[in-house]
């Protein structure tokens, strides 16, 4: 039996814990407009979409349960967020001295979904969380396989409809948020925020 009510309750409250996948969502759709931000959304939702197929084949337990794995996983994890954060800060120096704000521009039409994608993957918590949050909700006594799909699912629809709202709604104040000052001030903010969730994910502990 899945309890379908209860899954549905508590991953609508998880979903809106901030993070960093909301941070580089609301940072893309704000500097670079709804597309950007949809795409940021889209490679979010792939990458949730291989960490529950990892959760369903076992392959999370591996990383879990193993240091060496675990703390490789982590501080990859760790370090692209670093690197998202110091490229938000650099455009802000970059751009000081010109009349118009100028974010860095995007490599390839893939560039917005790469960063949705490996935000996600690359973060150790996300894995952890599928392998012991979906198991709470199935019977163990029967097979797990469709329902462990079944749950994924949901949590990815939960994931996608609130994201598509907020980044639809956020990217109504585009006039305000294409301010000089406003953008250098969510950039600002954006590289610090993501600097540090990846020094909180480097020093955190793995088992």
């Amino acid at each position: 039996m899945i309890h379908i009510f209860s899954f549905i309750l508590l991953s609508i409250f998880l979903v809106l814990l901030p993070g960093p996948d909301y941070i580089i969502i609301t940072k893309n759709t704000l500097n670079s407009g709804r597309t950007a931000g949809l795409k940021t959304l889209f490679g979010t939702c792939i990458a949730l979409c291989i960490h529950t197929l990892i959760a369903i084949f076992g392959l999370s337990a591996i990383i879990v349960h193993s240091i060496y794995l675990f703390t490789i996983f982590k501080f990859t994890g760790a370090g692209y967020l670093l690197y998202l954060g110091i490229i938000s800060l650099l455009s802000i120096r970059k751009n000081k001295k010109s009349d118009t704000y100028k974010p860095i521009k995007p490599i390839g039409k893939s560039f917005y979904f790469r960063q949705g994608f490996f935000t996600n993957l690359l973060n150790p918590k996300v894995a952890v969380f599928f392998l012991t949050f979906l198991p709470q909700f199935v019977n163990p006594n029967h097979s797990t396989f469709i329902p462990f799909i079944l749950l994924g699912l949901i949590y990815i629809v939960i994931t996608l409809g609130f994201f598509l709202v907020y980044t639809l709604m956020i990217h109504q104040l585009n006039h305000f948020m294409q301010k000089e000052s406003t953008q250098k001030a969510i950039q600002g903010f954006s590289g610090l925020v993501l600097i540090g969730f990846g020094i909180k994910l480097a020093l955190e502990t793995g088992q």
